[in-house]
């Protein structure tokens, strides 16, 4: 397939939609093209109703939790959904505490679930990872940031949380120059937070599916589609899907712990 084109281009109302779009939005200055492409809206909408699929499927399967108190023995994709919510509750536990993590644990789990399938439809030849697209990846790291500054205004107040950005209390004749350097400081690295959450997902991803692409295609093309090339690219490529879901999930707890914990703490 062309490059940017998907499974999805083939929709009847593809073309439409897009066009809708650009009128609505305005041409791409990211992507350098007349029109704003909507592939990433696509597959995101497919891995969100897919998921909330997913969910009532999980609900009616919990209506009797008596029934899977015990593991089930073999590999199942419950059992799999089952092992991402659980290493993020303890990824967030250790980090944070049993009681917020999970307090957290609807937000950071539902990122590690969009993230983890965004990438991984990715994988799945002729779609692209939504989570290649700025867009979709900033959206989600602007989801994080409101949430830490929300949180961390609602644990300690208005003036006190902000009054962090200013350092420790010191002396006044040393405040006065050392303080607004500080909140400088901490004013950059709160607003460059999101960015490097997106742009670190969007790169990571893009470079994965552009690899991936490259060496399918290559070895398409030369006949030698069931050599074990492929799939090494392939189990890499799983490599980094998780990975990426761990980073993003990782730091958005680090970023909510800081924000939420108390001055005896630090």
């Amino acid at each position: 397939m062309p490059h940017g084109e998907s499974w999805f281009s083939f929709l009847p109302f593809y073309d439409s939609f897009e066009e809708w779009i650009s009128r609505l939005f305005g041409p791409s200055y990211m992507e350098h093209k007349p029109e704003l492409g909507v592939q990433h809206v696509l597959a995101y909408t497919v891995v969100i109703l897919g998921l909330i699929a997913i969910g009532f499927w999980i609900r009616r399967r919990l209506r009797n939790p008596e029934e899977h108190i015990l593991p089930e023995g073999k590999v199942t994709f419950f059992g799999f959904i089952e092992m991402i919510v659980s290493a993020v509750y303890s990824m967030s536990a250790d980090m944070m505490g049993p009681k917020p993590a999970k307090y957290f644990l609807p937000l950071i789990g539902t990122c590690a679930l969009v993230i983890f399938f965004s990438n991984a439809i990715g994988l799945v030849p002729g779609f692209l990872p939504p989570t290649d697209n700025l867009n979709t990846t900033f959206t989600m790291a602007m989801v994080i940031f409101l949430a830490t500054h929300f949180y961390g205004i609602k644990e300690h107040g208005f003036g006190k949380y902000f009054g962090h950005f200013f350092g420790p209390p010191l002396p006044w004749w040393i405040a006065w120059i050392i303080s607004p350097l500080v909140f400088v400081i901490e004013l950059i690295s709160h607003i460059v937070r999101p960015v490097t959450l997106g742009v670190r997902l969007m790169a990571n991803m893009t470079a994965d599916h552009l690899v991936l692409g490259i060496f399918v295609s290559l070895f398409a093309g030369m006949g030698l589609v069931f050599l074990p090339v492929p799939v090494v690219f392939y189990l890499l490529g799983c490599l980094v899907v998780t990975v990426q879901t761990l980073v993003f999930c990782l730091l958005s707890v680090i970023y909510i712990a800081l924000a939420i914990q108390h001055e005896e703490e630090h």
